[in-house]
């Protein structure tokens, strides 16, 4: 049955936005273009604060400052109980999305999908945020400048997600 509901259900709303918009005569196609041009208003934006960020972590990584990152973060991380080979993931996540997947991709691949090592880094990777993307993306398209309190506020729940996924991982695996 749930995966009856699930197969319909997106088309089903995409059916029924329409149909209100009829019911309470909304001009529907010129509504969707206005929408479609608040978009690529907003794509542009927010793109110089997307690129900057996109760079930044590109020649963080080609530099190998996020290698010397965890290497100095070690001795820390191994009295806290996480494991070396996930401490790339929860530095990266942070900041990018993709790269985050591409290291809890590579982490399966060469410790086996149920590992220890494996499970704690899905763990992470699904309870931790991009945090520096959405404040690059999300705030930069309404115009938000003073993000001071919203960067410490995402670092430290990156943070508490992280040792939670150790906590937890270790408890349930």
């Amino acid at each position: 049955m749930i995966k009856i509901i699930s197969d319909w259900l997106i088309p089903l709303i995409i059916f029924l936005i329409p149909l209100f918009g009829i019911i309470k005569k909304v001009e529907i196609y010129e509504v969707f273009v206005d929408g479609a041009k608040d978009g690529i208003n907003i794509v542009i934006k927010i793109f110089p604060a997307l690129l900057a960020m996109l760079v930044a972590i590109g020649v963080l990584r080609a530099s190998g400052a996020f290698d010397l990152l965890a290497k100095v973060l070690m001795p820390i991380t191994v009295k806290l109980g996480i494991p070396a080979e996930v401490l790339p993931l929860a530095i990266v996540r942070p900041l990018s999305g993709s790269g985050a997947l591409g290291i809890t991709t590579e982490l399966i691949k060469s410790h086996g999908a149920d590992s220890f090592i494996s499970r704690l880094a899905s763990v992470m990777y699904g309870s931790t945020e991009t945090t520096f993307y959405v404040l690059a993306v999300y705030f930069s398209s309404v115009g938000i400048k003073k993000m001071r309190h919203s960067v410490i506020a995402g670092i430290f729940a990156d943070i508490v997600a992280v040792l939670a996924s150790v906590f937890y991982s270790r408890l349930f695996f």
